[in-house]
């Protein structure tokens, strides 16, 4: 924490070293590169479908192309913008996934005083560990991967066995991950928030709707990531019955980059000392021919950015598509905002995740209303009718005067977006309207898509009617 704007000059430095025998570093000159403002001006900032022919040649088993070597691993990742993208894991990146995911334990057992959990079982939700070849190289999900260097002191605890994880369909994988797990004593399980709900619905469907803390008397710590806890937080803590202790961590396959370091405290703590060098875009520029560039030491609190990495695994001013915001930086600590393409602004609005969830949450909370999912769209009137945003939204228990529940979140995103509000007040826009989606309407989506479970989530927002156009047939 104290050594973090020194940790990141240092990270640079060693990145360039290696840089400079590889085929990037000889395109790009960094042989001659040694200063942050050097290597801005040798390095523009890219996304995947630019960095591709790079991960090309990988993949056609050469070697030195952007890191010395090959990978030991690529991370096969659908992403939400480009479809399936190979992610590298070099030699010196890996302890990155590894090392970060025990350091955000220990810093709960540090704090809590709690080490009981470590004497039960643990389920990390993950994807399958089986690997093909590409290249010659081992290829596979990024957890799966992980899955093969959980360190002994976690396996003997380890729950679902091997041939559990392995199995790709995942709802005769959860029956199976539900077999196995009912009558163990399980302290901590982990995983995205959504399918981490659909294991404990399932468990109570077994139980005759028993709380989970009755099934798992000892479970008391939650791990979760990949989406924002907040939507979720409410009825997962109900369906446990009680709440329990909850650490957010923010992995990719790019690299683990923060993790909630405590309870008490607002954020998580950016991976500063870990392999990557981190660079910060204000978001509005993100897609601007030459945004601001900024390092560490010089990102303020409060402001919204894109996140650059540069790392040890061999990425190069990549742009992963998150938004994050400091809440501190002393010591540097962040939350997850939403994702550069994952906005609306049809009507000029650029309205994000981070204000839609706020919004949702906050009406919910007025009226005692519990949300399974939800993604926004916009809705743009081709004939004389004004254009709106389009909520569509899967109720755990339905609002009793649903019109009235619009206007709260309306409000509320009003007061977090003055472009929105301009919109409404200027009259150029209606206010939200919300469609109710049946009850597991989001779960059966990403069934006919062949998205369920695992790391998969569902967009919260999108600029166009793709994804609300699909949920047409799941509207109650």
């Amino acid at each position: 924490m104290n050594t973090a704007v020194e940790d990141q000059e240092n990270i640079l430095k060693e990145l360039l070293k290696t840089a400079k025998v590889t085929e990037f570093g000889k395109d790009h000159n960094l042989q001659q590169v040694s200063l942050y403002e050097e290597f801005i001006q040798a390095v523009p900032i890219r996304d995947y479908e630019q960095y591709k022919p790079y991960i090309e040649k990988i993949k056609e088993g050469k070697h030195n192309v952007l890191w010395k070597g090959k990978p030991i691993y690529l991370a096969k990742t659908s992403g939400t913008t480009s479809g399936v993208k190979y992610i590298p894991i070099s030699k010196e990146s890996i302890s990155n996934h590894i090392n970060t995911a025990r350091n955000a334990l220990l810093c709960y057992v540090a704090e809590s005083g709690n080490t009981r959990f470590t004497n039960g079982k643990m389920i990390f939700l993950s994807g399958s560990p089986e690997l093909e070849r590409v290249g010659g190289i081992p290829t596979g999900r990024l957890s799966g991967i992980v899955n093969h260097h959980i360190p002994s002191y976690l396996r003997r605890n380890q729950l679902p066995s091997y041939e559990t994880n392995c199995i790709e369909d995942w709802e005769t994988k959860l029956d199976k991950i539900v077999e196995e797990t009912i009558k163990q004593d399980m302290t901590l399980i982990s995983g995205i928030p959504p399918w981490m709900q659909m294991y404990f619905d399932r468990l109570q469907e077994k139980t005759g709707g028993k709380k989970i803390k009755d099934i798992f008397p000892n479970f008391s710590v939650l791990v979760h990531g990949g989406v924002n806890f907040e939507p979720y937080r409410q009825k997962l803590f109900e369906t446990i019955g009680h709440k329990i202790a909850s650490v957010e961590t923010f992995p990719a396959s790019e690299g683990f980059f923060a993790f909630q370091d405590s309870q008490d405290a607002e954020g998580l703590l950016l991976n500063t000392n870990s392999g990557i060098f981190f660079e910060f875009i204000p978001a509005g520029e993100i897609f601007s021919g030459n945004p601001t560039r900024l390092s560490l030491k010089d990102v303020k609190v409060g402001e919204n950015y894109a996140l650059i990495v540069n790392s040890n695994a061999g990425l190069w001013g990549y742009n992963i598509g998150d938004t994050v915001k400091f809440v501190s930086t002393n010591p540097y600590r962040i939350v997850v905002t939403g994702r550069t393409k994952h906005f609306i602004s049809a009507f000029g609005e650029h309205v994000i995740g981070e204000e839609v969830e706020y919004s949702l949450i906050k009406a919910a909370e007025e009226e005692g209303v519990h949300i399974t999912e939800f993604t926004v769209a916009p809705f743009v009137h081709q004939g004389k009718g004004k254009s709106y945003h389009e909520w569509f939204i899967e109720f755990e228990n339905r609002p009793a005067d649903i019109s009235r529940f619009a206007d709260r979140v309306d409000n509320y995103l009003r007061q977090k977006n003055i472009y929105y509000n301009d919109l409404i007040t200027g009259n150029i826009l209606l206010p939200l309207h919300i469609r109710s989606v049946k009850k597991n309407g989001f779960i059966d989506y990403m069934k006919s898509i062949g998205k369920l479970g695992g790391q998969n989530k569902v967009p919260r927002l999108s600029n166009d009617r793709k994804l609300a156009t699909a949920l047409e047939p799941y509207i109650e």
